[in-house]
């Protein structure tokens, strides 16, 4: 046997070898699918990949050598991540409104291959997961504009659900229209109260006429079905090709920090989430005593907990109390965690954990 069929020889035995550690890693794989889909968790996981990467690398000490694993490293995550694509698609994911507007569009962003269920408001999309008819729910929870939205926070508090991850969505106003219309043909434009507010300057500069409409999925709609080219929507360019609409003006926002928090709403709280890299949700209420505010807040000060939020937000069944809406980075799971609630509930009558999640997510401005 010459020095080539030995080397084959060796490259078939080791090929048989990887083929079997192969089906082993994809059936780990197959779980990690299972548990995003239960715990709401986007498939791909930046941070996540970048340290198997940066960890498995160090294993080859040849440093030739080293550069092509990283790229047989890159090719296998990318294998992996459609492998669980695949395996999502059958996933439900309730949100709040129409298909084309904002809500739709970053639930869309969030989880491409699942199967989105549209409610009619934030509470049906909540109950839904509750009730177990979609796996998650995608809702807003505050915009840079228009502050917290307060039906989703209620329902942080007084519902069952985790919030496993946030995510920002900027919101990119463009003037959409009819495929043959001209910018000079626009005489009047439609959209939500908030977002004409939010094009106001671009609006009273070109002298355009105002019609309100319940969201901007719905007043590009009421374009495409008008059939006139004098009439323009204000939404999204997602909403545009939804409805076979044609970019006019592009960006027309009169700031460009507007933006959307969506947060993901499931059963089963995400603890698959680093230490270093933790956030957490928790509301809490105070017993009825001087200094008892005070007391908590620097209680989760003490055990190196760096609230970002604090918020009141009224108890609806009784007048003049309240409870508060915390969110502040660090590990809530741990030893540290513990130690913090359990002096807490010196002070607060109820303290509720709504949820752990990575930093915040920017959601691309890339229609898909």
């Amino acid at each position: 046997m010459d020095k080539l069929q030995i080397a084959r020889q060796s490259i078939d035995s080791i090929d048989k070898e990887m083929a079997r550690l192969f089906c082993k890693r994809m059936e780990a794989v197959k779980l990690v699918a299972e548990y995003k889909q239960e715990q709401g968790l986007p498939v791909f996981d930046g941070g996540r990949e970048a340290e198997v990467i940066r960890t498995n690398s160090l294993l080859v000490e040849d440093d030739e050598l080293r550069s092509y694993y990283i790229n047989y490293l890159q090719s296998m995550m990318d294998i992996s991540k459609s492998y669980q694509h695949r395996l999502l698609e059958g996933a439900r994911i309730a949100y709040s409104g129409v298909e084309g507007a904002f809500a739709h569009i970053a639930a869309k962003r969030i989880f491409p291959d699942a199967h989105l269920v549209s409610y009619s408001g934030f509470e049906d999309a909540y109950r839904a997961v509750e009730s177990g008819e979609c796996d998650s729910a995608v809702l807003p929870i505050e915009n840079s504009y228009a502050g917290e939205v307060d039906q989703v926070v209620d329902l942080m508090y007084r519902g069952s659900l985790f919030v496993t991850g946030i995510y920002d969505l900027p919101i990119i106003h463009n003037l959409i229209g009819h495929p043959d219309a001209l910018p000079e043909d626009i005489k009047t434009v439609t959209s939500h109260p908030q977002a004409l507010s939010q094009c106001s300057e671009y609006i009273k500069k070109k002298g355009y006429c105002v019609v309100q409409a319940s969201n901007t999925a719905m007043a590009a709609q009421s374009v495409a079905q008008g059939n006139d080219k004098s009439i323009a929507a204000i939404a999204s360019k997602e909403t545009a090709k939804l409805y076979n609409l044609k970019v006019i003006d592009h960006h027309i926002n009169t700031s460009n920090a507007n933006t959307t928090r969506f947060a993901v709403f499931s059963k089963s709280e995400n603890s698959s989430i680093s230490a270093a890299d933790t956030n957490f949700i928790m509301f809490f209420t105070v017993i009825n005593e001087a200094g008892a505010l005070a007391k908590a807040i620097s209680i989760i000060g003490k055990y190196g907990f760096n609230m970002k939020a604090l918020r009141s937000h009224p108890i609806k069944e009784t007048n003049w109390e309240y409870y508060f809406y915390v969110e502040a980075e660090g590990d809530i799971s741990g030893k540290i965690g513990e130690l913090m609630i359990s002096e807490l509930s010196d002070y607060c009558s109820m303290v509720k954990i709504s949820g752990r999640y990575c930093g915040q997510t920017v959601l691309s401005d890339e229609v898909n």
